[in-house]
């Protein structure tokens, strides 16, 4: 009869396991044998029979297999969806790699002055090369996009009346909203204009308030005005808004300041890849806006960052304030800006930046490197499809793709085993087939993808 003094002891056990104590340590390989036993007690004491020892410590191994594997792996991206959030967004181009490899590898002069040999401050990393690249007075970097709004509203609108167009009270993803954002901060939302119109003559009204209490009170906030990019849908049809640079004139002749959130952010119009215009850092800046936000990670194709352009006064006072330090950014996440900012200065931001290799590829290309697949693999379809830029990126834009069609008896439970695959491949399902666009996928990334559908085809 199987009963529990069947069960071998954990030294007994231990004895037998040189190999997992050298592969994981000493005191895990006895806390996954302990986890081992107790859970194979249960199975014993409703009559099981106990497993042999060899199975035993293969459970073990599996335990902390599963314990020690990173939970942050890199994945195959078949989907088409080019800055796809939940894959961690912009892919780095090889020398931002190398830039954070070399910065985290050792030591480096993250706040040392080389000249004077003193201490220095990490706000000069990557400033000048934003100051070359839009022509700002001053820059910051902190973590991302989110935490930059925060700092710039904290910093410059505390207690202040923030004027802001009702169609840009928006939410992103992960309840980031505006609304919230401003409360947060300190600052006093002032809605103007309705969902689809705002006018010139909302931002006159609202401004004139201000003036109005300020000439009874000099203790009543002055005003800011403040642009959210709606980064991740668009408002069409019967809709009005001023441009940009009306609005900041007249701000400016009230007094008032202008802060515009961009969103993602880019340096290189959009329109020259087929899609509908999206608003320029420089554009921005050229209008006279007094202080632009905008994401790293998106479309400028680096790390994850939230950078602050600007008049060197008002970036002062932001860089100084408390909240700075809580947001700001680590080397390597500098380093991998400042050789983005680079691939930019050099003009070769298309050659040399994952995201806008994928974006400028024709779909001739990619129809070739699909026919390649089906060759490769003997089986499929190559059909026309779409990809997206994704990310809260150019909403409602597209760009023409073609991508392989697998036909499959199951597609959600082919998909659910091209992501336990090792490394996980993610593509996505249409008219009950599973499509996989070679736009995202990186050319090194190919045999890894081919040898995963020839395994589970």
């Amino acid at each position: 009869m199987t009963t529990l003094r069947s069960l071998p002891s954990v030294d007994f056990l231990l004895k037998q396991s040189a190999a997992l104590v050298a592969e994981f340590g000493r005191p895990l390989t006895v806390q996954a044998l302990r986890a081992t036993l107790e859970a194979i007690r249960g199975d014993v004491q409703a009559g099981k029979e106990v497993p042999s020892n060899e199975d035993l410590l293969a459970r073990a191994a599996s335990r902390l297999a599963g314990w020690t594997k990173p939970t942050l792996e890199p994945v195959i991206n078949a989907t088409g969806v080019i800055l796809h959030t939940n894959l961690g967004r912009a892919p780095l181009s090889k020398s931002a790699m190398d830039a954070m490899l070399a910065a985290s590898a050792g030591y480096a002069n993250l706040e040392f002055d080389l000249a004077t040999g003193k201490r220095g401050s990490r706000l000069i990393h990557a400033e000048a090369l934003l100051q070359q690249l839009t022509g700002a007075e001053a820059a910051v970097v902190v973590n991302n996009c989110a935490s930059a709004v925060l700092l710039v509203l904290s910093a410059l609108a505390k207690g202040k009346r923030v004027i802001i167009p009702r169609s840009q009270l928006v939410e992103i993803g992960g309840g980031f909203r505006v609304p919230d954002v401003m409360k947060q901060s300190g600052a006093k939302l002032v809605e103007i204009g309705t969902t689809n119109k705002v006018r010139l003559a909302d931002y006159e009204e609202a401004l004139t308030a201000t003036s109005l209490r300020l000439s009874v009170s000099q203790s009543a906030p002055e005003s800011v005005l403040m642009r959210a990019h709606r980064s991740n849908f668009r408002i069409v049809g019967f809709t009005e808004e001023p441009a940009l640079g009306d609005i900041v004139k007249t701000a400016h002749q009230h007094g008032a300041l202008f802060i515009d959130d961009l969103g993602s952010g880019t340096l290189i119009d959009v329109v020259r890849y087929g899609m509908a215009h999206e608003p320029t850092i420089q554009e921005s800046l050229a209008a006279g806006v007094d202080v632009v936000m905008f994401s790293g990670d998106k479309l400028l194709g680096g790390p994850q960052a939230g950078i602050i352009l600007g008049r060197a006064n008002l970036l002062a006072k932001i860089k100084k304030h408390p909240l700075a330090r809580a947001v700001r950014a680590d080397k390597t996440r500098l380093a991998a800006l400042s050789a983005t900012l680079i691939h930019y200065l050099k003009d070769e931001a298309g050659r040399e930046i994952p995201i806008w290799q994928m974006i400028s590829q024709t779909p001739e290309n990619i129809e070739a490197r699909a026919e390649a697949w089906k060759m490769e693999l003997g089986c499929g379809q190559v059909v026309p499809s779409e990809s997206t830029v994704g990310g809260g990126s150019l909403p409602g834009e597209s760009l023409p793709t073609f991508a392989l069609s697998l036909s499959v008896q199951s597609p959600d439970k082919f998909l659910a085993k091209l992501r336990k695959h090792a490394p996980p491949v993610i593509a996505r399902a249409e008219n009950d087939r599973v499509l996989l666009d070679p736009r995202t996928v990186l050319p090194e990334q190919e045999p890894l993808l081919l040898a995963a559908l020839r395994e589970l085809m």
